[in-house]
């Protein structure tokens, strides 16, 4: 029984010993963030002493956005008066130039539309010889005036309805200038109107077309630009004419753009359109496609330290003040921006009016470390 006894106290007095142990080490833990560097210690550590500092620093946006070109470079092509399409060989893709053949339309009412203008040419000629052999006639009091003025109302009707017919011809890209019998034809061209390339092909030979069906999407990449979503908080920190870097999502290539146009309108997301135009035109980038941008921000004046006043310790970061002579305290601070060897300090209370090591810290560091695991 004894020999029990004695076996539970030397054992409550090891955990005991222990326990002090443990305390007077967690003690030195708590208290090892203020260390004293004797004369030669300091001379070793290479310590340079400084304060915060103000400069002008700037922050990354970063957005997305996608490739766009604006409505007067984007061409839905269609035959006014519809029709079969007879030829094409154009691809989705495929360059094209202004003036070049698309496609070959056909159908019998563009035979009875030149037929009809024709016609009408043929009265007009002989309405308009009528009505100068009926005017001589009157002036001279040798015809009444009904018969006069009759003429004069044949003459101005076919007029108009040979105008009608032309311009008729016209909207299906027939010339009625160069149309007479010989020239009749039961199919008509459509031609290009601009340069670029073919966006979207939305019928097949042998198809019908209606006068409201797109054929083709032509697209002009001359004024291709990129056309990007910025929430309402951030707008205020952009302009017309700031540059901004560009990049798709595989990171291959960067595309330097500019600013035209910021919209007034914001979206149910609280999200405005801001328009840029690329510096160079990259002829692989489509419209649809999606980029992302970058763009620099200015910010007022921060205070700053130089990168090497900061260190990091279990994830978090740490500057070192002079409390006296060769005597630091490492104080917790929250960082902001870093940028061209300046670290923004998000200021903690009274600090900065502080003198801080600048450079050298990490040897400070270190030497805590050292002090906390003797």
């Amino acid at each position: 029984m004894k020999s029990n006894i004695y076996i539970i106290l030397a054992m409550q007095i090891l955990i005991s010993c222990s326990s002090n142990k443990t305390e007077e080490k967690a003690t030195t833990l708590n208290s090892s963030a203020l260390i004293t560097l004797n004369d030669a210690q300091a001379k070793n550590a290479n310590l340079s002493i400084g304060n915060l500092e103000k400069k002008n620093i700037t922050s990354l946006l970063k957005v997305t956005g996608k490739i766009d070109v604006p409505p007067q470079n984007m061409v839905s092509v269609s035959v006014a008066l519809g029709g079969y399409l007879k030829w094409t060989n154009l691809l989705p893709g495929m360059r094209i130039k202004k003036g070049d053949l698309l496609a070959i339309m056909e159908d019998q009412q563009y035979i009875q539309l030149q037929e009809e203008y024709l016609t009408a040419k043929a009265k007009l000629n002989f309405a308009e010889k009528d009505y100068n052999r009926q005017k001589e006639l009157n002036q001279i009091k040798a015809n009444s005036d009904k018969i006069f003025q009759q003429s004069e109302s044949d003459y101005i009707g076919l007029k108009v309805q040979f105008k009608s017919l032309s311009e008729k011809l016209k909207l299906i890209g027939v010339n009625p200038d160069n149309l007479n019998e010989n020239t009749l034809s039961r199919s008509v061209n459509i031609y290009s109107p601009i340069n670029g390339f073919v966006s979207k092909v939305n019928l097949n030979i042998g198809k019908y077309a209606t006068p409201a069906e797109v054929l083709f999407e032509l697209v002009n990449p001359d004024d291709i630009h990129l056309n990007l979503k910025v929430f309402e908080k951030d707008l205020d920190k952009l302009y017309v004419g700031q540059k901004l870097t560009t990049y798709t999502n595989n990171h291959e290539k960067k595309h330097v753009a500019e600013i035209i146009l910021i919209s007034q309108d914001l979206s149910a997301e609280r999200s405005a359109e801001v328009h840029c135009h690329f510096e160079d035109y990259d002829k692989t980038l489509l419209p649809g496609m999606y980029m992302n941008a970058e763009i620099e921000v200015k910010r007022g004046n921060a205070y700053v330290l130089p990168d090497d006043a900061v260190v990091q310790f279990e994830n978090n970061q740490y500057v070192f003040i002079q409390k006296d002579k060769n005597i630091y305290e490492m104080v917790q601070v929250k960082i902001g921006i870093v940028e061209n060897g300046f670290t923004e300090i998000v200021l903690a209370d009274n600090i900065n009016t502080k003198t801080f090591v600048v450079k050298g810290a990490y040897t400070l560091l270190m030497s805590l470390k050292n002090k906390s695991e003797e």
